[in-house]
C-alpha cells in the first residue's frame, strides 16, 4: 500500500503565526496623498500566497479608520447614562442621509487617443481630487464609512455602461439608509431605467413594505418598485422558531426559483422594455418552476439551462447599444450584504454564485445568462458616501462587525 506523506516539523511559533494571520484580515495602508491624516484599511485583507498570479486584494473593501483620539472619545461617550427617546424622535428623513454635495464617483470623459497608461493615470487623478473633495466638505465630520477603492468602483462603471436596465438591492429593514438618490439620478441622466428591488420582506411586517414602495414611486417618478425574498416558505424547512423565539431558517436541500419574485422583476422588466426584447423564455422558465407549464404549447423547442459566465475583471470603455443582439442586460448593484447574489441564485432557481455572510464576498461583476435573450451582471458590493450613522452601518452589515476597534457605540444605538 502506498505510504502516506511524511508529516513535515512544525513549531509552535509558526502555529501562533497562521492563526494570528487568519485572525486579523485588516491590512493598515499608507495614507492617501492629500488626504485629512487618516489612516486607510483594507478590510478582509488576504495574505499572498507564494507563486500566486495578481494581487489577491485587488478590490478588498478599504475604509477610513479612525484617528485614537476619536476612539478614545467614543469610548468614554459609551460610559454615559442612556437617555432613551420615543419613536418619534427616532424618525430621520431619508434624504438626510445623502446630501446633494455628497455623491458616489462617475467615470470621467475620455477618448479614443488617450493610451491604457494615460487613462488609468486620469482615473487615479480623477479619485484622488473627488476623495479629497469630501474631506474638505463641511459634512466631512458627519460622514460615514464609504468605499476608497477605485478597483472597486471601475466595476461600477462597467456594469452601468453595460447595462439597459439597473437592478438596485436594497434590504427593506434599512431601505433608507441605501437608496442613494445620486445613483437614481445618474441613471436617468444615461437615459436608462431602474428597477428598486426591496429584498428580504419576510423579515418586517408588510405594512412597512407597503409603505416604503408608495413612498419610493411618489418621491421617484419612473421608479419602479418590487418585493423579493430568495426564501419563501417552500424553500425552507423545519420549525419557524426555537424555544427561545429565535427563527430557524435551514434551506431544503434543493433550491427552488423564488417564482413570486421573478415574476414581478419579469414583469417591471416588461414594460420597460416594450417588445423590444423577446421575454417569452424568462416566462416559460417561471411557468416550468410552478408547474404551470404544458409539454404542448412547444414539443420542439429543447429545455435548456442557463449559461453561467464568471469574466475576468475588465474596466475597459464599453459603448453601449441598447438591447444589442437582442439581449437584455440587466445589472445588479447593491450594498454589502443586501442579498445580491442570494438573489441571483433564487432567479435561476439553482447555486451559480458564491454567496457569504462577510461583506465584501464579491470581488469583481459575474455575467450570468438568465436565458439566451437576458443577462444578469452581478456587481461587487459598494458602500456609498452617506452620513448615515456608523452604529447604523454596522447593523445592516454594510461595515464587517468582526472588523470594528469598539462596538460600544453600536451598542448605545441599539439600547437607545
Amino acid at each position: 500500500m502506498p505510504q502516506a506523506r511524511r508529516k513535515t516539523p512544525f513549531s509552535g511559533k509558526a502555529k501562533k503565526q497562521q492563526l494570528q494571520t487568519k485572525k486579523n484580515k485588516t491590512l493598515l495602508l499608507s495614507t492617501s496623498p492629500g488626504s485629512s491624516g487618516q489612516d486607510v484599511i483594507a478590510v478582509n485583507y488576504q495574505p499572498q500566497r507564494g507563486g500566486g498570479r495578481g494581487d489577491r486584494n485587488k478590490y478588498a473593501l478599504k475604509f477610513y479608520r479612525e484617528s485614537d483620539a476619536e476612539l478614545q472619545a467614543l469610548k468614554e461617550d459609551a460610559l454615559k447614562a442612556l437617555n432613551p427617546v420615543s419613536e418619534e424622535q427616532l424618525e430621520v428623513d431619508p434624504r438626510a442621509y445623502f446630501p446633494k454635495e455628497v455623491s458616489f464617483p462617475k467615470r470621467p470623459p475620455w477618448n479614443h487617443n488617450m493610451t491604457p497608461a494615460q487613462l488609468d493615470a486620469q482615473e487615479h487623478r480623477y479619485f484622488n481630487e473627488y476623495t479629497t473633495a469630501l474631506e474638505r466638505s463641511p459634512l466631512w465630520k458627519e460622514m460615514s464609512y464609504s468605499e476608497l477603492n477605485l478597483e472597486t468602483w471601475r466595476q461600477l462603471w462597467r456594469v452601468l455602461e453595460m447595462c439597459d436596465v439597473l437592478l438596485l438591492v436594497v434590504d427593506v429593514r434599512y431601505c433608507g439608509c441605501m437608496f442613494p438618490p445620486s445613483l437614481y439620478e445618474h441613471i436617468t441622466s444615461l437615459n436608462k431605467s431602474m428597477i428598486l428591488v426591496l429584498n428580504k420582506i419576510d423579515l418586517v411586517p408588510a405594512a412597512a413594505v407597503a409603505a416604503w414602495k408608495q413612498h419610493l414611486t411618489d418621491r421617484y417618478p419612473g421608479l419602479k418598485v418590487v418585493y423579493f425574498t430568495s426564501c419563501p416558505g417552500y424553500n425552507l424547512r423545519g420549525g419557524t422558531s426555537d424555544k427561545a423565539g429565535l427563527q430557524i431558517r435551514r434551506r431544503k436541500g434543493r433550491q427552488r426559483m423564488c417564482a413570486e419574485g421573478a415574476s414581478k422583476i419579469l414583469e417591471a422588466c416588461a414594460e420597460l422594455v416594450a417588445g423590444a426584447v423577446d421575454l417569452g423564455p424568462w416566462e416559460k422558465k417561471i411557468r416550468e418552476e410552478t408547474g404551470e407549464y404544458d409539454d404542448d404549447d412547444d414539443e420542439k423547442e429543447p429545455r435548456r439551462q442557463a449559461e453561467t459566465i464568471i469574466q475576468k475583471p475588465d474596466t475597459t470603455y464599453y459603448e453601449h447599444e441598447k438591447f444589442k443582439n437582442g439581449v437584455l442586460t440587466i445589472g445588479c448593484v447593491g450594498q454589502p450584504n443586501v442579498g445580491k447574489s442570494s438573489l441571483l441564485n433564487a432567479l435561476m432557481g439553482r447555486k451559480v454564485v458564491s454567496v457569504s455572510k462577510t461583506p465584501g464576498h464579491t470581488k469583481h461583476f459575474q455575467t450570468i445568462y438568465l436565458t439566451p435573450q437576458v443577462r444578469l451582471c452581478d456587481c461587487p458590493g459598494l458602500v456609498f458616501p452617506s452620513t448615515v450613522p456608523r452604529p447604523v452601518q454596522v447593523l445592516m452589515g454594510s461595515y464587517p462587525i468582526a472588523q470594528l476597534r469598539q462596538p460600544y457605540t453600536t451598542i448605545r444605538f441599539v439600547a437607545i
